[in-house]
């Protein structure tokens, strides 16, 4: 099969991926929508409780315990959050399929431009997610996850798509392999934090009584475990960072004769560290937790898009990475 067939085929496995996806999204929101419109009946209900102080008494609402403990999401016994699994596994497949079918067709990894760095990319998203389930019910992420992937693929083959090229110089090295696969996997493990983190401002608004109206986050974790395994999420992907960090320093140097250079791509790699590091200290040192904790999340992985989007396409320098120029390290 020619090098264009194969890259014809790895583009139908994208868009069949990206179906798959849309299915699972909507099972998922499906799922959102029951969890809503069926909150466990104890959930709803209210306890009133007389304390007495001296010669009155203050009567006070408090909400009686959930059906299910708060680490027991409902998505564990609900049909629709199962389909919308499976379908996801199933995309995942075929859009495996398709990244390897891209990789065949070049001859080579395929992250070497922005349109194969978002087609693995968005592959390495759900692989994180889809994992991520054997070791904590995250069946409730499903809607950010699936949502994210639909959306990145459509704009990466809409606007990013570029034919299988040979690689430039600069490109033809192992380091292509070790600093860019790196950088996918903390990318892969920031989005699934941040998934947390926006759940964990939605759930602390509820605890806090601003959202009571917003069932359905009764049936997910609370605020403080929400927080817990997104901070672990993050750590790991600073983790990858920082590697990412000094292994395209290494290869900067093997292929321009220095480590640093203040290029704009170099930059923001520094900047996204910075960000992470600076929400990893002040959790772990300042305290802080709560709403300061998730927004600095989100922040982070805001910088990571910008990265990615913003200064790829819109920035000149060192390392062109458009749809259209291949990157450099």
């Amino acid at each position: 099969m020619t090098t264009e067939a194969l890259a014809a085929w790895s583009l139908v496995g994208v868009y069949s991926a990206c179906a798959v996806y849309l299915m699972a999204f909507v099972a998922f929101l499906v799922d959102l929508a029951r969890r809503s419109a069926k909150t466990p009946a104890a959930a709803e209900a209210r306890t009133t409780v007389a304390a007495s102080a001296g010669a009155g008494s203050t009567a006070v609402l408090v909400d009686a315990p959930p059906a299910l403990p708060l680490d027991t999401p409902v998505s564990s016994r609900s049909r629709s959050a199962r389909v919308g699994v499976a379908l996801t596994i199933v995309g995942l497949a075929v859009h495996t399929a398709a990244i390897l079918l891209r990789g065949v067709a070049a001859e080579r990894v395929p992250w070497a431009n922005m349109f194969e760095f978002a087609l693995t990319g968005t592959g390495i998203i759900v692989a994180t997610w889809v994992v991520s389930l054997l070791w904590k019910d995250l069946r409730y992420l499903g809607v950010f996850i699936t949502g994210l992937s639909v959306l990145l693929l459509a704009l990466a083959t809409r606007n990013l798509y570029v034919d299988v090229v040979p690689l430039p110089p600069a490109l033809d090295s192992a380091w292509l392999v070790i600093h860019v696969l790196v950088a996918i996997l903390a990318t892969g493990f920031f989005s699934v934090a941040t998934g947390l983190s926006i759940l964990q401002l939605l759930q602390q608004g509820r605890e806090a009584g601003k959202l009571r109206k917003l069932r359905l986050m009764r049936t997910m974790p609370g605020s403080s475990v929400l927080e817990t395994m997104s901070y672990r999420l993050n750590v790991v992907g600073f983790v990858l960072w920082t590697f990412t960090l000094v292994f395209g320093a290494i290869w900067a140097e093997r292929a321009w004769g220095r480590y640093w250079g203040w290029d704009v791509k170099e930059v923001w790699t520094f900047v996204i560290w910075v960000v992470y590091a600076g929400y990893i200290h002040a959790r772990a040192t300042r305290g802080w937790r709560g709403t300061p904790s998730a927004v600095l999340s989100i922040v982070g992985f805001a910088t990571v898009l910008f990265n990615f989007i913003v200064v790829n396409v819109f920035f000149t320098g060192l390392h062109a990475y458009s749809g259209l120029v291949a990157p450099t390290p």
